[in-house]
């Protein structure tokens, strides 16, 4: 049997497809179990924040069911070192100069009973937050979200990178409203 890294992407999305759930009371607790593991792993010295970020954070919302974390580094600590304690549970996703990317509970069967993303950055001003706190505050986009996820399920059920693409005004504009909206909520002068 291929390992992931060995497979195309092709192959990857016939056995990771893009699929849609009802909002799981659960998802909170994976991620509060998920959120300590992490610590731990990391060094809780070397956390300036971590959050539950993405659709399964907002109750009623669809979702892929994978619950996404956000690990924000206290300055001065190096992505390079958080990736090296990472790797050891995690598999990379992405890297950047200035962010990473893992996930866990992929696997060459397909996917884990609890599947998770981890998006790991330097402290900062986060969008994602933003994004969070507005599907929260405004359940009618939430909705508008999802009749978008339910519509782009039909044409990229196979192409997770499509997918995600083709969501990325709707997450721009609304990010920009929660700026707005939010203004400086996550500053770092706030913390």
């Amino acid at each position: 049997m291929k390992k992931l890294q060995e497979m195309s992407l092709e192959e990857l999305w016939r056995l990771f497809p893009v699929r849609l759930w009802e909002y799981d009371p659960q998802y909170p607790v994976w991620y509060e179990e998920e959120r300590d593991r992490v610590t731990a792993l990391v060094g809780g010295a070397d956390v300036f924040r971590i959050s539950h970020i993405g659709s399964t954070t907002v109750p009623g919302l669809l979702s892929k069911p994978t619950v996404d974390i956000l690990l924000e580094l206290r300055p001065g600590v190096q992505l390079a070192e958080a990736e090296e304690k990472l790797s050891a549970e995690w598999l990379l996703m992405s890297r950047s100069d200035k962010r990473f990317s893992f996930n866990k509970g992929y696997t060459p069967q397909g996917f884990a009973d609890r599947v998770f993303h981890l998006h790991v950055q330097p402290a900062g001003d986060p969008d994602e937050l933003y994004f969070r706190d507005y599907l929260r505050a405004f359940p009618d986009t939430a909705e508008e979200y999802a009749a978008l996820k339910r519509t782009l399920l039909r044409k990229y059920e196979f192409d997770r990178d499509g997918y995600t693409a083709a969501k990325s005004e709707f997450v721009r504009r609304v990010t920009a409203l929660a700026r707005g909206r939010f203004a400086g909520r996550y500053a770092l002068w706030r913390w």
